[in-house]
């Protein structure tokens, strides 16, 4: 079991700490589990919609534009065909799907593996509790600017993302609020330091140890 300190949103260290699983937050990182689990998040981003038109949907008739000997001409069958001006397209995309399978144990070592880069390259940072008054963005840049974050990319965990949180943050550069639970291995990975509340540490050390 490891421990590190806890803030409150006036920035400053409480007298107790955040207990967190060594299993979840102390791993050696393993890298190729991390390359994984993106590159099947990244693929399964793309839309997959592109398409372009073949021979029999170029608009166009499907005469033979001239008979095959006795004009001197090159012979051709079809005037849509893609070596000619307005015709098809030789070999384009067509709609298909981008998805990636990687194993449901790679995807939770991939995360618990980016836990663990966090923690011990001192990226991860716990709050008591995200509990703003208002929506007001003011109060919430109040709160990054007090834990001295507020120039950084920075992805808030929380256990319940709260309207007053969500709006706060949301015209905000750089910052990404989500649920702790739901959050991918790309969410984790794509900052510069992670800001949690303390019942997203708790639910995540359950989510996640073996």
């Amino acid at each position: 079991m490891m421990k590190i300190d806890v803030y409150n949103k006036n920035g400053e260290k409480l007298t107790k700490k955040v207990a967190l699983e060594t299993s979840v937050f102390g791993l050696d990182p393993n890298e190729h589990s991390i390359f994984l689990a993106i590159n099947s998040e990244m693929a399964a981003s793309q839309q997959g919609t592109h398409s372009s038109k073949t021979k029999g949907e170029v608009r166009g008739t499907g005469a033979k534009p001239w008979r095959q000997k006795g004009t001197g001409r090159a012979r051709i069958g079809y005037i849509r065909n893609p070596s000619r001006v307005h015709g098809s397209k030789a070999f384009g995309p067509k709609p298909h799907k981008y998805e990636k399978k990687v194993n449901r144990k790679v995807k939770i070592l991939a995360r618990k593996s980016i836990l663990s880069k966090k923690v011990s390259s001192k990226n991860f940072m716990v709050i008591d509790e995200f509990s703003l008054d208002s929506s007001k963005t003011k109060e919430f840049v109040a709160i990054l600017k007090n834990l001295k974050i507020k120039n950084k990319k920075v992805t808030i965990l929380a256990n319940e993302v709260s309207d007053n949180l969500f709006l706060g943050a949301r015209n905000i550069k750089n910052i990404c609020v989500i649920s702790a639970t739901s959050a991918s291995a790309y969410d984790l990975l794509d900052n510069h330091i992670i800001l949690a509340d303390l019942p997203s540490v708790e639910a995540l050390n359950k989510q996640l140890t073996n």
